[in-house]
């Protein structure tokens, strides 16, 4: 797909429905970034001017590779609705011809000709599920889907912090959620369009939301499985998969684009081994004296487990010799227990000696309290402290927000 997204086929069909007129004096939208390549490549070839408006957020590499054919970039707003504000105030000034992403039905009709290829090569398909950001692409694809095959299902799926479409579905009008909060930026809309909603709301059958922490798992299931790099918002419609019961059935998940920055992938991908049980973080107050690192690492390594990145702080304590702080202590776990969350929980232990001398100290971990695999590693850490027995360190007497205190004698 060329500029890496479907939305080029909307923006191109509707510059060359332009007259040369309206083209001459120059084409303006507001983009998250798929469309805005979609504008600035079709501009390109037709050899008019492009104006970009993308929200500061927007991923560097959308925001290159739209510059890349062209077009001039102008970055303003968090979210799309305030670039498009600002593009609208650009094209009054300049008067420019003003491109929507999504309120637009030849832009709508452009996009559905992804419908046209599904039933094409899937004539028997029952299911298309497609992802829901202002609603331009659902438009499209249900449009023709049911004028094709008018018994075909097509499930709508939006992120859960930016679902507009599902907010106005339910209110049977246009309406605006804020604020938006999502890692798929290319669907993060607050206001759906207003020409285009009375089409999704009678072609489409249904409406879902997903989490982004389900987007996470799913990237890495589409890089891992499928070797392939699909963009937050693509993933939407993987992620929805597990909500649905689809046993017997031809189902087609459109993936809508591929457009992912390099950070980004690294803060999935890590994020996702995380919720898979393939990483945490631990961090442990050992007394500051030859040995106690060794005594670690080496616990990890009986567990099969790998550092992959390791602090130490010796200003943690005042009393060096009672303690200093080994933190950030990243080991990879091979196929154990349950999936790890991303908020931390602060453990702190007071050890009583054969000597009846106590120590504490401290464990902070991402929730890998019930990880069999981790309390091994905490199980043998409190032996460095020559404890006799240990009746059950997760046995907590007291629990001080977000910090839970044990004792162990």
């Amino acid at each position: 797909q060329r500029t890496g997204a479907y939305k080029v086929r909307g923006a191109y069909y509707k510059i060359s429905t332009l007259s040369d007129e309206e083209r001459n004096k120059g084409l303006i939208t507001a983009s998250a970034g798929n469309h805005a390549q979609g504008v600035a490549y079709a501009a390109k070839c037709y050899g008019a001017k492009a104006v970009i408006v993308m929200p500061t957020t927007t991923p560097l590499i959308k925001v290159e590779r739209t510059q890349s054919y062209g077009a001039e970039v102008v970055l303003y707003g968090d979210v799309y609705d305030e670039a498009c504000a600002k593009a609208y105030e650009l094209a009054a000034e300049h008067g420019y011809t003003f491109i929507h992403p999504f309120d637009d039905l030849t832009v709508a009709t452009g996009q559905g000709t992804i419908a046209m290829e599904v039933i094409q090569e899937l004539p028997l398909v029952d299911y298309i599920l497609v992802p829901i950001g202002g609603g331009g692409l659902a438009t499209g694809v249900s449009t023709l889907a049911k004028l094709l095959k008018p018994n075909i299902k097509v499930i709508g799926v939006e992120p859960s912090g930016a679902a507009c479409m599902k907010a106005s579905f339910e209110k049977g009008e246009v309406t605006t959620v804020s604020p938006v909060s999502t890692i798929a930026d290319g669907t993060a809309v607050q206001t759906p369009g207003s020409k285009i909603f009375p089409y999704v709301r009678q072609n489409l059958d249904e409406i879902i939301t997903v989490d982004d922490d389900e987007l996470i798992v799913a990237f890495l299931d589409m890089v891992e499985n499928h070797k392939m790099i699909v963009e937050n918002s693509g993933l939407l419609t993987v992620a929805a998969l597990k909500h649905l019961d689809f046993k017997g059935k031809k189902v087609v998940s459109v993936l809508s684009g591929g457009n992912m920055d390099v950070l980004t992938m690294a803060t999935v991908v890590q994020n996702g081994l995380m919720q898979r049980d393939r990483i945490f973080t631990v961090s442990v107050m050992l007394p500051d004296k030859p040995g106690q690192l060794a005594a670690v690492s080496s616990l990890i390594a009986k567990e099969q487990g790998n550092v992959i990145k390791l602090e130490h702080n010796v200003f943690a304590n005042v009393n060096r010799t009672a303690g200093v702080e080994l933190t950030a202590l990243r080991r990879i776990c091979r196929g154990r227990d349950r999936a790890l969350q991303h908020d931390t929980v602060h453990l702190r232990f007071r050890i009583r000696d054969r000597n009846c001398r106590e120590q504490s100290f401290r464990v902070r971990m991402q929730r890998i309290t019930e990880n069999i695999l981790c309390r091994s590693v905490l199980y043998q850490i409190t032996q460095i402290h020559n404890t006799d027995s240990i009746r059950n360190i997760f046995d907590y007497r007291q629990v001080m927000g977000n910090e839970q205190v044990g004792q162990v004698v």
